[in-house]
């Protein structure tokens, strides 16, 4: 199945999906940011599609790329700010989810440089890409061309 198919499908499931999205967009939050956080978290569930789906939206932000680049060692890379390295640390405890005492020191660190309204939302945007890595991988979608415009996701 494709990503079209999918929606084709279901497209109650793709419209809640999306809504999530369109919270985070609609809170302010920087898109810079969450689209760093959606890359880590679908490299570290392997998702090719949403890994180039969120690779052509953040290829159109403002961000420095090697911060794509360097993106699978960034607690080493050194060039990333205090609330990118926060939010990445966060986003892997909740993704990997089993090591509680990790999480809770990834929410503390999280806490010193985000409101609480800022973590509600990032939280939604880490959920949210989970939900669709696991939808992806699960049914095999193959990635989108590189040039592929992005919807809302």
């Amino acid at each position: 199945m494709d990503f079209q198919a999918f929606t084709r499908t279901a497209p109650d499931v793709y419209a809640a999906l999306s809504g999530v999205s369109k919270a985070v967009t609609a809170s302010g939050m920087d898109p810079a940011l969450t689209e760093l956080v959606k890359l880590r978290v679908s490299q570290i569930n392997g998702c090719a599609f949403c890994l180039q789906f969120h690779l052509n939206i953040a290829r159109k932000l403002d961000i420095d790329p090697r911060k794509f680049d360097l993106l699978a060692g960034w607690r080493d890379a050194g060039i990333y700010t205090a609330r990118e390295t926060a939010a990445l640390d966060w986003a892997e405890a909740l993704t990997r989810m089993s090591d509680g005492p990790a999480r809770d020191t990834a929410l503390a660190d999280a806490r010193a440089v985000f409101s609480e309204d800022e973590l509600v939302f990032l939280a939604a945007t880490v959920a949210s890409i989970n939900a669709w890595n696991r939808i992806a991988v699960g049914l095999h979608f193959p990635p989108p061309p590189a040039d592929a415009p992005s919807g809302a996701r």
